[in-house]
């Protein structure tokens, strides 16, 4: 007997339409009434974040995107009040705001005016007029709140942070890039250092504070301890903190992650500092941190051996520091060492040699080595990525046809 599409059940029809894009899904809707039912089901539309541009009434949209189970929603544009959207959406869980410039702490509240229970993540990166009043109406109304990304949200203040701290203690991921007043006030408020005022945001997992300028090293004292539960710590570009304070982040045992980069203070000896601690850490970015030298992957080798991503890149490192790291570093997959001019092929062969396990590296900028070190390194048996940039190679002859010289190898 002859099967046709049409005599398929509905959920094999949406086990079908799982596997689409959003698009696909989209379009399927359009064939028929029985592929509409069908493509409805809520399974095919499970973990899909709609995109929605704001501009004029459209009664069916919320209707539509309850009837799919869709709970995910990113404003592309916002010309009509945020309150639309969550009256239209009573269990709402992402709300993606990023970018919407025109977004105002009036828009905001009025949208905020009673429990949302069920929202977990609210992006506001990029909408550069909100203030502190809008962080009071998410701390009193966004109790459950797991995610909060700030980033670039520049008129934020540490009241601001003094709110977050007292109505947000679910909050496992908070994102402050570029909150250019945040100091280390603000930070003592996240890590309960003020009790009296608010409990504190002890659950964090998560926080960025890249391009912070305001922080020093007592930034570092308030979160070792108060924010035992951390994992990923991104410091990047805060020029105040120095060695003296990676000697607080030293014990900090759940700590994976530890991104230093563009730290102008951070040397040999913050290394060593966080070298001699309890870290286990899975991954440590120093580039261009241009105090960090060969030392520095001695105590690497020697205390923070479990690494499996190391970022070095335009640190004044040589083939000698190579030497006295490679042999320790048995888990390292990921290595970049992109600008790092005293690199050559001797320090090539040795990673080749050693590090057998990885499965990236960043060779850009990398300008003293020859085809002699390139081989050897394509030669690894893991290896996926080679990022070559605008690399330049002293010597030339006998490489071969010239479309082997790539932005991005792949072996």
């Amino acid at each position: 007997m002859e099967v046709h599409v049409s005599s398929l059940f509905p959920e094999i029809l949406a086990m079908i339409f799982n596997y689409l894009d959003v698009k696909g899904k989209g379009r399927v809707a359009q064939v028929c009434t029985a592929w509409r039912d069908a493509s409805y089901h809520k399974s095919v539309w499970r973990g899909v974040e709609a995109k929605l541009h704001l501009r004029r009434a459209n009664p069916s949209l919320f209707p539509s995107l309850q009837t799919r189970g869709i709970k995910k929603v990113q404003i592309l544009s916002l010309r009509r009040s945020l309150s639309y959207v969550i009256q239209g959406m009573p269990n709402i869980e992402s709300l993606n705001l990023s970018g919407c410039y025109n977004l105002t702490d009036n828009g905001l509240g009025h949208a905020f005016v009673q429990d949302i229970s069920s929202l977990r993540i609210l992006n506001l990166s990029l909408c550069k007029q909100i203030t502190d009043s809008s962080l009071g109406r998410i701390a009193q109304y966004l109790k459950n709140l797991e995610l909060l990304d700030l980033g670039g949200c520049s008129n934020i203040t540490n009241t601001g942070l003094l709110l977050v701290a007292w109505g947000l203690h679910k909050l496992k991921s908070l994102n402050l890039r570029s909150c250019r007043h945040v100091s280390d006030v603000g930070i003592g408020h996240l890590a309960g250092m003020t009790r009296s005022a608010a409990e504190g945001c002890l659950s964090l997992e998560h926080l960025t504070l890249q391009d912070c300028q305001k922080l020093t090293d007592l930034s570092l004292k308030h979160i070792s301890k108060g924010l035992n539960q951390l994992k990923v710590l991104n410091l990047s570009f805060c020029g105040g903190i120095s060695d003296a304070g990676m000697i607080h982040l030293s014990h900090m045992t759940q700590l994976w992650t530890l991104n230093l980069r563009s730290c102008d203070n951070i040397s040999d000896t913050g290394i060593m500092h966080l070298s001699m601690g309890t870290l286990r850490l899975y991954g440590l970015d120093v580039s261009f941190c241009d105090k960090v030298g060969d030392q520095s992957l001695a105590y690497i080798a020697q205390g923070l051996y479990q690494l499996k991503s190391l970022s070095l890149c335009s640190c004044h490192i040589s083939d000698d520091g190579i030497n006295r790291m490679v042999r320790q570093m048995h888990e390292l997959k990921t290595l970049n060492i992109g600008q790092c001019v005293r690199i050559t092929d001797k320090g090539l062969e040795l990673i080749a040699d050693h590090l057998t396990q990885l499965t990236g590296i960043d060779l850009y900028g990398c300008t003293k080595i020859t085809k002699r070190g390139l081989e050897r390194i394509t030669q690894l048996p893991c290896l996926k990525v080679l990022n070559l940039g605008l690399w330049q190679m002293t010597e030339v002859k006998g490489l071969g046809d010239a479309s082997e010289i790539l932005p991005c190898y792949t072996s």
